[in-house]
């Protein structure tokens, strides 16, 4: 959206093995598309992200000598294969064509979030804390034992502001049990959303004083960071320990983005440069395009 308002998505689909394999391994044809793909008006730009998007990509390229190619993350192939490549500092690849990005990037902008519509949702607008609420992952656990936690700290957090409201907002990785706890022990203190009515995320991004998430997931924290808001969050313990994303919450650390979710944490509010690493990376690109 930084580059161009004439966009079109497509969903990558392939045929087997190549939907199996890293890119790489077998020659690309145009007949491994299951997408009919019309390409009688040459793209100017592909974005790529994610392995499967990477052969759509590198077909592209060589049809279209002249299309600049990014990729979103590391390919983890030859990075050769693309123009561009845009990557979070916590995967740590380097490279003349890398361009490195502060946590996961997002569709979220200053002017979207300022353009919510706040009538929408019968919400508090003005102090107002969320608690943002991922789920299991390959990396992290989030059991009964972490849920009673998260609410026993919710529940300190509004028992010394109680002038402060509470919106909980659960992910499509929160499992049924973890938002049954929540709405049964927290019922009567917050307001509650749980996939039954339209998401406030956006809301909550425009109108919250403070955050609190799960440390599950990079995107919902460096979502939250485009606010500039103090981001409190719940470390989860892990299933295997991610260098990754031990690197991405040291990052956010070190940036006072952050801070941990203690027992006895109190709201204090902390500044930070607000993160729009969308646009940042696209002025980059850009000049880059131009310069190269």
């Amino acid at each position: 959206q930084q580059f161009s308002s004439n966009i079109t998505k497509i969903n990558t689909k392939i045929l087997f093995p190549w939907s199996k394999l890293q890119p790489g391994f077998l020659p690309i044809f145009s007949w491994i598309f299951f997408n009919k793909l019309d390409f009688s008006s040459p793209p100017n730009m592909i974005i790529s992200c994610g392995r499967k998007s990477i052969y759509l990509s590198i077909f592209l390229k060589k049809k279209f000598k002249n299309l600049i190619s990014i990729h979103i993350q590391n390919p983890k192939i030859n990075f050769r294969s693309f123009d561009y490549i845009i990557a979070p500092n916590h995967d740590g690849i380097k490279g003349d064509n890398v361009i490195p990005s502060i946590g996961a990037l997002h569709k979220f902008t200053h002017s979207i979030i300022h353009n919510e519509i706040d009538s929408k949702f019968k919400l508090p607008t003005k102090k107002l804390i969320s608690v943002i609420v991922g789920g299991d992952n390959h990396h992290y656990q989030f059991s009964d034992n972490e849920t009673n936690s998260l609410i026993k700290k919710i529940k300190h957090i509004k028992k010394i502001n109680p002038e402060y409201q509470l919106l909980i907002i659960s992910s499509r990785r929160t499992k049924k049990e973890i938002n049954r706890m929540l709405e049964k022990n927290l019922k009567d203190i917050a307001f509650i959303w749980n996939n039954n009515d339209k998401n406030p995320y956006t809301f909550a991004l425009k109108n919250s004083d403070f955050f609190i998430v799960t440390s599950d997931s990079t995107s919902m924290i460096s979502e939250c960071a485009v606010t500039g808001k103090p981001i409190f969050v719940f470390y989860l313990p892990f299933k295997r320990n991610s260098k990754r994303i031990e690197n991405f919450h040291q990052e956010f650390t070190e940036l006072n983005i952050t801070k941990q979710l203690l027992d006895n944490s109190e709201l204090k509010n902390w500044n930070y440069n607000p993160l729009n690493e969308a646009e940042r990376i696209a002025s980059i690109v850009k000049k880059r395009i131009i310069k190269d």
